[in-house]
């Protein structure tokens, strides 16, 4: 019998959860790039949650609160992002604990062998958390997808309802008697920008304002949730 082909690369997750004592929201998402994981950070990355030079949260947090944030690999740009969250009471906990990749990149669809972070524990450790803030929604091997994953490997009966099925998705669970929300936003990623061309109210923004972009659009349907 042919043994299964190994795969290439185990791509744990390199930070803890940042959970402040005061955190009343966690920012949800997967697993940032290989490189944070074998430390091989290019110019501008930050050694931090979502650091990568070429995500957008940080840049859309900046726009919106005005934080003068810098994008650099400096012990300076990680403070300044811990004292914005504890300042804000906002945790981030990514889903995803490790998983294994043939291919050494930062797809969402190339994680095999998932382990998720035990989410709901988490939430039991922290419970002044109502809010769940998923970087990206149920495609397969998002933030909500594993979220739904993890929910059904646990033995508490817990059921997401559907509060809008409106981008961005809302759903609720109670928890140990706790109603808590989750929030589905657009993803905070390049990847996302092509969904994003393709929702009328983004064309009509465009229409309107040529110097409209997905970034501007982004901050626009975060604002109602940070």
């Amino acid at each position: 019998m042919k043994r299964p082909e190994k795969l290439k690369f185990h791509h744990t997750h390199p930070y803890q959860p940042f959970i402040p004592e005061n955190a009343t929201k966690l920012i949800v998402g997967t697993l940032p790039p290989p490189r944070f994981t074998t430390g091989e950070l290019k110019e501008r990355d930050v050694d931090f949650c979502y650091g990568s030079r070429d995500g957008m949260l940080w840049v859309i947090l900046d726009k919106m609160f005005d934080l003068n944030l810098t994008f650099e690999n400096t012990a300076f740009a990680i403070e300044q992002r811990e004292n914005f969250l504890r300042k804000r009471g906002i945790g981030i906990c990514d889903m995803v604990e490790s998983s294994r990749r043939d291919k050494i990149d930062a797809s969402d669809l190339g994680m095999q062998q998932v382990e998720l972070r035990n989410m709901i524990q988490i939430l039991r450790d922290h419970p002044k958390v109502d809010t769940l803030l998923f970087t990206g929604g149920n495609s397969k091997n998002g933030p909500e997808y594993f979220f739904r994953r993890h929910l059904k490997q646990i033995e508490d009966d817990i059921k997401l309802k559907v509060i809008s099925n409106e981008v961005p998705r809302v759903h609720q669970f109670v928890l140990d008697g706790r109603l808590i929300n989750t929030v589905s936003l657009t993803a905070p990623s390049g990847s996302a920008n092509r969904a994003i061309g393709a929702i009328e109210s983004y064309k009509y923004m465009k229409q309107k304002d040529p110097e409209f972009n997905t970034i501007d659009f982004r901050i626009l349907q975060y604002k109602g949730y940070f």
